[in-house]
This record gives structure tokens, sequence and C-alpha cells, in this order.
């Protein structure tokens, strides 16, 4: 594994084997990476795993329901471009499992690096910030799959075989939303919510169903104001809000009415946007099971699960708009609110899977405004 700055770490792949690049992050959440592998926000993203052993627990079955949805992912494949960690467990053992980590990367032809210095890693990438990286496979021969033959990998001699992608120039929502309209839960006498997917997670999708209502799941670019709706919902997904003009300007034609608008993650972000606000990039992000949170003019603190490298400026904020959660480890934002409509995002994930379910009741509260 290459970093943008030279920094090399070696190690040996349990996944496909093929040279991929994209932008370093780190996840400190100690179990579900089943369900992070399946998340369309790491599309574009090489995952750092820092708890030491991976996949003890094998991969649950990838069943489909009646309704289109996975039973225990996330998505349809594997969105995240690479998995690096510290110790693969060749043996898996789980009631659930039906094949290893291993034989499922294989399987989705996605590069798996165990024996990776991962606090080493983490380390260079809080004090620097995430930098692309590339992954490279070789033998002693050279490169294989997808590589150059004869590659030298020595430090100060390396010839990459491809380009570095512009991380933040590519609108990695446009490919990872649904490219028509989908429809879930229909049913006589049920409210019905647009869902704008900007590369939805399956447990939002079910937690809006459990709730009994129909969900009208439309790509992220689509006019949804045409549609006769009793609110909208917008989704998490990858890269950098900024590239979503589109969905924008759609928001923004919602927010001249009164119907309850509800956003997660780029949701909030594209919420913000949409309100005035403006976004900025973390230095790592926040991705994990265990990022504490207040809920702003309470002492109310909830665990939330987190998955994002962008954050809203919460002081450029409109006159019409007040913060409502911050994240008390770095006072960053983690939601808004709109002072008299019945408009709020959380930075965070309340359907949270994997991880704390502490902040559920935001679907609850959606719910009972429509």
């Amino acid at each position: 594994m290459v970093l943008d700055d030279g920094s090399m770490f070696h190690g040996f792949s349990f996944g496909f084997d093929r040279a991929v690049a994209g932008e370093v992050v780190f996840n400190t959440a100690m179990t579900g990476y089943p369900e992070s592998l399946t998340d369309p926000s790491y599309a574009g993203q090489l995952m750092v795993l820092t708890y030491p052993l991976v996949g003890n627990y094998g991969v649950p079955p990838f069943s489909i329901e009646e309704n289109g949805l996975p039973t225990f992912m996330e998505s349809e494949k594997i969105h995240a471009e690479a998995i690096i960690v510290s110790d693969y467990s060749e043996e898996y053992s789980h009631w659930n499992a039906m094949e290893s980590l291993s034989d499922w990367l294989k399987r989705e032809m996605i590069p798996g690096i165990t024996g990776i210095d991962t606090r080493a890693l983490t380390k260079k990438i809080r004090e620097h910030g995430v930098m692309m990286g590339r992954i490279l496979i070789d033998d002693e021969t050279g490169m294989k799959h997808g590589g150059i033959a004869g590659l030298n990998l020595q430090p100060g001699s390396l010839h990459m075989p491809f380009e570095m992608p512009d991380y933040e120039s590519i609108n990695y929502v446009d490919r990872v939303s649904c490219k028509e309209i989908i429809t879930y839960g229909e049913g006589e006498g049920k409210k019905h919510v647009v869902l704008l997917d900007c590369g939805v997670k399956a447990n939002i999708i079910r937690s809006l169903l459990k709730r009994g209502v129909t969900v009208v799941r439309v790509p992220w670019n689509y006019d949804f104001n045409k549609l006769d709706y009793d609110g909208l919902f917008i989704s998490n997904g990858p890269g950098d809000p900024d590239t979503c003009d589109e969905a924008v300007r759609n928001i923004r034609k919602a927010l001249a009415g009164d119907k309850p608008i509800c956003g997660i993650c780029m949701g909030n972000q594209l919420l913000a946007k949409a309100g005035g606000a403006s976004i900025y990039k973390l230095k790592y992000g926040h991705r994990s099971h265990n990022q504490p949170v207040r809920m702003v003019g309470t002492e109310k603190c909830f665990i939330t699960s987190q998955n994002h490298g962008y954050a809203v400026a919460g002081d450029t904020l409109g006159a019409d708009w007040e913060p409502l959660f911050i994240n008390m480890n770095d006072g960053t934002n983690e939601g808004i609110r709109h002072k008299t409509k019945p408009f709020f995002s959380a930075q965070f994930h309340p359907e949270a899977c994997s991880g704390p379910i502490d902040t559920e009741f935001i679907f609850d509260k959606f719910v009972e405004l429509l």
C-alpha cells in the first residue's frame, strides 16, 4: 500500500489480487465489516479498520427479501474499493455465517490486505489528514492482475500503473444512486415518503417501512417536487456534497413548502446547503460506532454511528436555521433544524447498522410529523 506522500506499507493479500486507488480512511468500529463494506458512502475509499482482529465471524448470506432489500447487508454489493486490516482471521465462527470474508472479497473482486500496521497508518492519517493511496499486488517477477510487470517496489523508484483519481472531483453520489423510481411498502391509506437516494443504506428504508409508510425512492437528481408526497427524506451518500448541485436546487424548492423534511449524513449537508450554509472537509472524518453527540439546548447525549468526511459549517447557517446536535469530541455540527418549519437532519446514522441504536427516535419524530 502506497500513500500520496510516498509512505509504503507491506502486507499480504487475503482478497482479490488487483491494483486499486482511492481515498484512505479509517474506521474505529469493533464490528460491522459486512455493513460497512456494503455502505455506499464508502465508494471510492480504501477502508482501514483499526480494530486488529477482523474476519472471525465470517459473512452472512446475501439473501434478498420480497421487497428487494438485502436481509443482512446495506446494499446490493461491496462499495469500498478495498479493506486494510492488521490481523485477518482465517477461521470464522458464527450462527449466521455462510462464507469467509476472504471468499466474499474474492467473489466481488475487492482487494483485502492483512499484516499492515494499522496503528501507524491511522496515526499518519490523523496527523496528515486523509490522503489518496494505492494498493499494488506484487510477486517475485513484478506486478500481476492489473499492474505492470517488472515494477520496482523500492522507495523512490516506484512507478504507478495508473493515474490517481481526484476524489473530490468525482460525483460518487451519481455512481451509487438508483437510476429509476422504486416504491416500497405500498398500501392504501399509508403516508408517502419520497426518499432522495444519494447512496442510501438499506436500513434507512427498513426503518421507514417498519413505521408503516410507503417509501418512494428516487434518483439523487430527480425533481421530486412534481410528485404527490407527504414528507421528504434525504439519504446518506459518498463523496463531496458540492458535486450534488441538482439535488440542492430541488431541495431548495421543497423548503418553500411546509412538508416535513429529514436528512441523514449527506442529507444533513445537502439540506444545509439548500438553506444557504457552506460545507467543509474534515481532516480525517468521523467513522466509528462511538461518536458522542449532544442535543443542543439540553444535557442529553447520545452515542452514535457515523461515516462522513465532510461537515456543515455551523457559523454559516441562515437566520431561520439552528444547530440540532453537536459533536462532543470536536464541536463540529451533527445536525440542523429549521426554527419554524418541520425540517431537521442528523449528521450521524440513527439507523445505525451496524452500531448503537440510541437515536432511532429520529425516525419516529419524522413519521409523527407527516
